[in-house]
């Protein structure tokens, strides 16, 4: 089920050479910093499966959902998290970033699971075992279903309730965890927002409140907010919260260890301006601004980059048909644009980066194990230039539920029988995996 075929091997030998800079003679050195991490990335509702006390298991299953099928039994990996691990090491990374389900952790309102607890801590030290630096995100988007019942991230309550989830998680896991995030993603809302125009926006919305009226009556809570939605009136109030949960649950993480380094994790698309008067810079300064000034007080940045955005002065601009690989959704890929994000983000926080999510969203794994070398080659540019970045975290280690878009869209390196839960790692799994071994682009 581990094997790396012969074929694979090939392939990534074949991905290497044709990456810029891998060629011999290249004028710059290949190597990247000692003790580099070289990581892949999962989340627990995406891969673990059956969350049910979860607000989006509710979402996925009331009538109408937006979501193209529920998540099910997922990846299986609640239960196969050791061959995942197994498999981590096989591809030659050294780090796994996961997260903690609070869902499970926390079912109810003040009701801790300490079996739950112990199966993180399984997971942690299972890491340390097999050499394997475990990077853990406390909250992935999912929160209980309690947690929505009281307005979600809408509610002020929800500061001092992370904080404690947080406090209580660390007490249990923080001594054997190498990195922490608190939050992922918390400014996703306001860059999936900026992607449609407001009449665009305001079908989606009809269709949102629709399944989130069915949530409502479904949980008996007026007051039901999934913990990840872009339907949210109040997007101000929304970030003010957030940013206080995260500096709160910073605080309550850094009180049990001190030494931890804890961050958070922000998707940051490659923004360039289009034209004269582009509306980029405030696009910036609405979506990452208030969330790049409060990683100043952190250890590290989490940068997660898909895509490159095009704004000219009125909005967003489609980009113009061109050469280059495209993703499933018939986007062009741009390897740079990973560099450029990170270069922006270390501009404004000025803390060192982690690039923990970056990939593509493709049946073709050929596009994935071109594009795994090529936007190294950028991102090693980077960090000759100067950016403190510490880390590369693949997204994502397996093929997974990708939330609305259900298994359609994958991004592993390695594949998943949607029957068995057989792993088989993909080509790209060895591009990624040689680049690790070796810690540099280049062939020797």
């Amino acid at each position: 089920m581990m094997t790396i075929d012969r074929r694979t091997m090939i392939a990534a030998g074949l991905a290497l050479a044709a990456a810029p800079g891998a060629a011999a003679g290249a004028a710059r050195s290949t190597a990247f910093p000692r003790g580099f991490l070289w990581g892949a990335a999962t989340a627990a509702h995406q891969v673990e499966g059956n969350n049910v006390n979860s607000d989006t298991w509710l979402l996925e299953n009331v009538k109408p959902t937006i979501y193209a099928e529920p998540s099910g039994d997922a990846a299986n990996s609640f239960e196969m998290w050791p061959q995942d691990l197994d498999l981590v090491k096989h591809i030659g990374l050294n780090t796994y970033r996961f997260s903690l389900e609070w869902a499970r952790i926390e079912p109810e309102r003040g009701m801790f699971s300490v079996a739950m607890l112990d199966h993180y801590k399984a997971m942690i030290d299972g890491c340390r075992q097999r050499g394997i630096t475990p990077f853990v995100t406390f909250n992935h988007f999912t929160t209980p279903r309690w947690f929505a019942e009281l307005g979600a991230w809408t509610n002020p309550e929800s500061i001092e309730l992370f904080a404690r989830f947080c406090d209580r998680a660390a007490r249990h896991l923080a001594g054997n965890i190498a990195y922490a995030a608190t939050l992922n993603e918390p400014n996703l809302s306001m860059v999936v927002r900026n992607a449609f125009s407001p009449q665009m926006f305001a079908g989606i919305k009809t269709i949102l409140d629709k399944m989130n009226d069915a949530a409502k009556r479904a949980s008996g809570s007026p007051n039901f907010v999934a913990g990840n939605t872009i339907s949210v009136e109040d997007f101000d109030e929304l970030t003010r919260n957030m940013i206080a949960a995260h500096r709160a649950g910073r605080a309550a993480i850094k009180a049990v260890r001190s030494d931890l380094p804890v961050g958070v994790t922000l998707a940051i698309p490659d923004d360039q301006a289009v034209g004269t008067n582009s509306i980029r810079d405030r696009i910036r300064a609405t979506t990452y601004g208030a969330w790049l000034e409060a990683a100043r007080g952190d250890d590290f940045l989490g940068v997660q980059n898909y895509e490159r955005s095009l704004w000219d002065d009125k909005g967003a601009v489609e980009a113009k048909s061109g050469p280059g690989d495209r993703n499933a959704a018939g986007t062009i890929i741009h390897p740079d644009s990973l560099a450029n994000a990170v270069r922006y983000a270390h501009s404004v926080a000025r803390v060192p980066i982690i690039v923990t999510e970056h990939g593509a969203n493709t049946d073709d794994d050929a596009v994935r194990a071109r594009l795994i070398p090529a936007a190294l080659s950028e991102l090693k540019k980077a960090i000759d230039e100067g950016v403190p970045v510490k880390g590369y975290i693949h997204w994502s280690l397996l093929d997974n539920f990708e939330w609305i878009y259900g298994y359609k869209y994958r991004y592993g390196l390695i594949a998943v029988d949607r029957k068995t839960f057989k792993r088989t790692p993909k080509p790209s799994a060895a591009v990624l995996g040689a680049i690790a071994r070796r810690n540099a682009l280049a062939l020797r």
